[in-house]
């Protein structure tokens, strides 16, 4: 974070300084933290409430650690001292922690701004990047094509929300040029909360599709909210849509400004020709653009080849995106193609393949799950396979889907037999739905196995595994499967998503 005073985080989040006798300008020179054990020197701890520890709890460990304030909802002290005496910690008090975030995150990128546009300023943009899949893998493309061009920060793994989000913005300082924002929702309104904090430049959305069905009670409200992210673009901010969804093309309507498009349909300004996948599942495509965003009468084009690495065709539409976001903000279509030619999947549990000494193949994408995620790598596991490997999918549960999610369960079942999937292996009870699709689909014998938990899972794959075999591994996260990614891939069993 910028270095800022304790009086000017007060100003900024509406506290109060504790105790009375705080220096005003005391300086905070570190990063904002939620958790104790990344404070460093000069850094702001925010203690914030959760469902199962409260950061109240861990200030006196921060402040311990060097954290030079507290951004606390009441007055705290450190009681193991070594004295016996409480001392009074830093604290800026607020009445919610969560909101004085949000808000110290809105004035310092109100402040970066400023000094971006005077006189050798870092020129700054945010880019912000929604949709019901592909944020991720959007957002870590766009990070790694801006990179080239200059100081870019980007959320770490999934910091997409009303926490997240507003760690990442503070992040930013005075050099950088590219601030890349995953926005997630669950529901009406999230997206407006988080462009109040961080109105983006540009604006990406990606997909509508039926996750978190629960929380917005319909595909026609997961639409609505994605469109939160187009109205809150800042003045002058440019829309980036995907012209292969209706529902998101729909939204040009919305913007306050230019429109860019992107997609594979002839009429996108930013596009994908001649497509092929190879037998690694790697798309290769011809990347062809006109000028971005458009301005009428302009005709010329430009065309550049693109091989990704990463695995899936659908990742083709998100390397769209972040070619179309690369080139609104200046970069060159050259140098957008090399990227996306030279970029890895950083995140974790994302269409991870890792093939193992033994001969099986890995592809650990457990990190979360929708139908339409879903459908997306198990089209990727068939091409993997192909004829002469068993494919094997190891699938949770499908979270937030509301009253349709046995029928979209079920319905992956009849994917799962029409793609001619080996060996499925459906976790938990809540996906129980895959095997009764794929029974009805006319899976008999061995093919279907359920199993009740990531544990029982293991063992079976532990006996059933043999070379090459393809996995993959797909849930929601809370279904834990990324666990048995972790062990099926190796990593250390403390790393978590």
């Amino acid at each position: 974070m910028i270095a800022m005073t304790a009086a000017q985080v007060a100003a900024a989040t509406g506290g109060r300084l504790r105790p009375a006798d705080l220096d005003p300008s005391t300086v905070v020179t570190g990063p904002v933290v939620v958790d104790s054990r990344l404070a460093g020197p000069g850094a702001l701890f925010v203690a914030l409430p959760g469902e199962h520890v409260d950061g109240h709890d861990y200030a006196a460990a921060a402040v311990r650690a060097g954290a030079t304030l507290v951004l606390a909802t009441r007055e705290l002290t450190d009681d193991g001292s070594g004295d016996g005496a409480p001392v009074p910690l830093p604290v800026v008090v607020v009445d919610d922690v969560e909101r004085a975030l949000g808000e110290l995150a809105r004035v310092v990128l109100e402040q970066l701004r400023e000094a971006a546009v005077e006189p050798g300023g870092s020129g700054l943009r945010v880019i912000g990047v929604t949709g019901s899949v592909g944020k991720t893998t959007t957002k870590d493309l766009l990070a790694q094509l801006c990179t080239v061009a200059g100081p870019t920060v980007a959320p770490e793994k999934s910091f997409n929300n009303e926490i997240g989000l507003p760690l990442t913005v503070l992040r930013a300082d005075e050099q950088t040029r590219f601030l890349v924002l995953e926005m997630g929702a669950s529901g009406i309104g999230h997206l407006d909360y988080l462009t109040d904090i961080a109105p983006p430049d540009v604006a990406v959305v990606l997909v509508v599709g039926h996750a978190h069905l629960e929380g917005f009670g319909g595909i026609e409200a997961v639409a609505r909210a994605k469109s939160e992210l187009v109205t809150g673009l800042a003045p002058g901010g440019v829309a980036v849509l995907n012209a292969d969804d209706h529902r998101v093309l729909a939204m040009a309507e919305l913007a306050p400004g230019p429109v860019a498009t992107f997609g594979t349909t002839t009429g996108a300004d930013v596009r994908a020709v001649d497509l092929r996948v190879d037998r690694a599942g790697r798309a290769a495509f011809t990347l062809d653009a006109g000028r971005v965003p458009p301005v009428e009468g302009e005709t010329s084009r430009e065309r550049a080849d693109v091989t990704l690495r990463l695995v899936g065709e659908h990742h083709v539409h998100n390397a769209l995106a972040a070619a179309a976001a690369g080139l609104v903000v200046g970069l060159s279509l050259a140098d957008v193609a090399a990227g996306l030619s030279a970029a890895d999947a950083i995140s974790p549990h994302r269409m991870h393949v890792v093939e193992r000494p033994d001969g099986v193949t890995v592809v650990d994408d457990s990190y979360n799950a929708n139908p339409d995620s879903m459908r997306a790598a198990l089209r990727a596991l068939a091409v993997l396979a192909g004829r002469e490997r068993r494919s094997v999918a190891v699938l949770g549960e499908m979270m937030e889907l509301g009253p349709d999610a046995r029928a979209q369960h079920e319905a992956i079942g009849l994917q799962v037999v029409r793609l001619n999937v080996g060996l499925t292996v459906v976790v938990g009870e809540g996906a129980r739905g895959i095997a009764a699709g794929a029974v009805r689909e006319g899976s008999w014998g061995d093919e279907v196995v359920v199993v009740d938990d990531v544990d029982a899972a293991a063992e079976l794959l532990g006996s059933e595994l043999r070379p090459g075999d393809v996995v993959l591994l797909k849930a929601s996260n809370g279904a834990g499967l990324w666990r048995l990614g972790d062990l099926l891939t190796g990593v250390p069993a403390e790393v978590q998503p």
